[in-house]
């Protein structure tokens, strides 16, 4: 693992040396040394992938895969008074909805994407993943006909497509480069098409619902999804894929785990609009808490294809991903009440909030191209402990701001922060991850990593919610119940920050 050495055990075959026995590089990334003087085909390493018009094409594909699923999110998120007064709607729980079905489903999704990408290939999932969104974007644009509950569903269908398609485009850059410095731009490039995508989805989404109709967004969310697809058979090579039955894909395994978290997420995310004294919200909870200790059991004891390798997981691999479940479970709290905030309080129009969040696409740029750099110079547990205090001051900014300050205290440096926490924390984490898996479980690998990222950004909104709920029950201390979610989220990344700077001490 890079930077952690020993937390996976190797699923190598035992010709390969263990994780134990390979030295680190500058960046902090374990590489085979052997392997290194003297790379074979197994490797994944090719020296010349593509040409050079080719692999920018590449890059751009995988790139927009990301780029998309942000997009996607915002897209709820920057119109969402717009769309709300479109159903009746004005309640922050319901409102809280839009994205929190979108981000609960891609999290959750994730973790069998990726084991099919690795058993049918990964452009195939690619492939499927954007012909899934297409279809569900329209459901969602047609659903301003029927009731905010279609279009509740349809957002969480939306969020399987991204779940397909983003797990997949990873695996397909951990196959194609395997570890080079390369893949470690590629990456920070895919980390920097986030914040990128989510302003571009929050202006075109913004747009349409200000100056025009806001299902348009969704339409012309479909006819880019189909391009992608069309573009896909061109530039992406055809996988190799292995032989394998549907006997090999882990039934129980996926449907303990993912029917666990969408459960234990929903019963949270419900409460904070119907309450915990609502009966089924807390049955729901304790239904998905046995699932996923049933899965955990399935995983270790009964599967022969695990989704998730829990026999060779051990505690320092368990740390790393808290690390970006509190990361990104923060800034999911963050950006939703940023733009509530914006909006709400301060009483600015969807494209006035774009225009203020606009700087976060050139701050990610930059921390993108300073990540791949450090990434080459610097062990991933520093760059993890940077992400995590740039998580820590962005939500500081903006948990102590003034709804009267203007816009350039500080509102426009928390948004201008914020992009370095994810930046740093989502290519750093996945390269750990990815180095120290075989090439044919690059999917599993990139699946477990965008599992804990998305879905903490569920859950914590769902949790955020319930203290929303609970401290402005009489509805006339709205900032007050803003101030309490980001409050909830600075603790989020001081426990991140923590279990950051353990990995800094035992690995310097």
């Amino acid at each position: 693992m890079t930077g952690t050495s020993g937390s996976f055990e190797d699923q190598r075959s035992d010709s390969k040396p263990s994780l134990d026995d390979v030295e680190a590089t500058p960046g902090g990334e374990k590489v085979d040394e052997h392997d290194e003087k003297h790379p074979s085909p197994d490797d994944g390493v090719p020296p010349a992938p593509f040409s050079l018009p080719r692999e920018i094409a590449f890059v751009l594909m995988i790139c927009l895969a990301q780029f998309l699923s942000l997009a996607s999110l915002a897209q709820s998120i920057a119109p969402i008074e717009i769309i709300g007064r479109s159903f009746g709607l004005v309640s922050e729980a319901e409102l809280s909805w839009f994205p929190a079905s979108f981000s609960l489903t891609y999290g959750t999704f994730i973790l069998p994407a990726g084991r099919l990408g690795d058993m049918y290939g990964h452009r195939n999932m690619y492939v499927v993943g954007f012909l899934w969104l297409a279809v569900w974007s329209v459901v969602a644009g047609v659903s301003v006909h029927s009731g905010n509950i279609l279009f509740v569903v349809s957002r969480a269908f939306q969020g399987i497509g991204c779940a397909l398609f983003v797990p997949n485009a990873l695996a397909i850059v951990g196959r194609t480069y395997g570890a080079s410095p390369r893949k470690n731009m590629i990456l920070a490039l895919f980390g920097a098409a986030a914040p990128t995508g989510w302003v571009v989805g929050a202006v075109f989404s913004s747009i349409f619902g200000q100056l025009a109709w806001w299902p348009w967004a969704y339409f012309a969310l479909a006819i880019a999804c189909v391009a992608m697809v069309s573009a896909a058979f061109v530039v992406i090579p055809k996988d190799d894929v292995p032989t394998t039955s549907i006997g090999d894909f882990d039934f129980m395994g996926a449907i303990t785990g993912v029917g666990g978290l969408i459960l234990f997420s929903f019963a949270w995310n419900q409460a904070a609009l119907v309450g915990w004294a609502t009966v089924y919200t807390y049955v729901l909870l304790i239904v998905g808490v046995l699932l996923l200790a049933a899965f955990a059991v399935v995983e270790i004891k009964f599967s022969k294809n695990p989704l998730v390798p829990l026999r060779g997981f051990k505690g320092d691999a368990a740390l790393a991903l808290g690390v970006i479940a509190a990361g990104w479970g923060s800034f999911g709290i963050w950006v939703f009440y940023l733009w509530r905030l914006i909006e709400s309080l301060r009483g600015y129009s969807a494209l006035a909030a774009c225009a203020q969040n606009s700087p976060v696409a050139i701050s990610g740029l930059c921390a993108a191209v300073a990540t791949g750099f450090l990434l080459s110079h610097t062990k991933v547990p520093y760059i993890l402990l940077l992400s995590t205090l740039f998580f820590l001051v962005g939500q500081i900014l903006l948990a102590t701001v003034p709804v009267e300050q203007i816009y350039w205290a500080q509102t426009f440096v928390s948004i201008i922060i914020m992009p370095w926490g994810m930046d740093m924390s989502f290519p750093s984490a996945t390269i750990l991850l990815s180095n120290s898996t075989p090439k044919n479980d690059q999917g599993m690998a990139s699946s477990l990593i965008n599992t804990t990222l998305n879905y903490s950004i569920s859950l914590a909104l769902g949790i955020a919610g319930t203290i929303v709920k609970n401290v402005n029950a009489s509805g006339t201390n709205v900032l007050g119940g803003y101030r309490a979610a980001w409050y909830f989220g600075i603790g989020l990344d001081g426990i991140a920050a923590i279990i950051a700077l353990y990995f800094v001490v035992r690995y310097r």
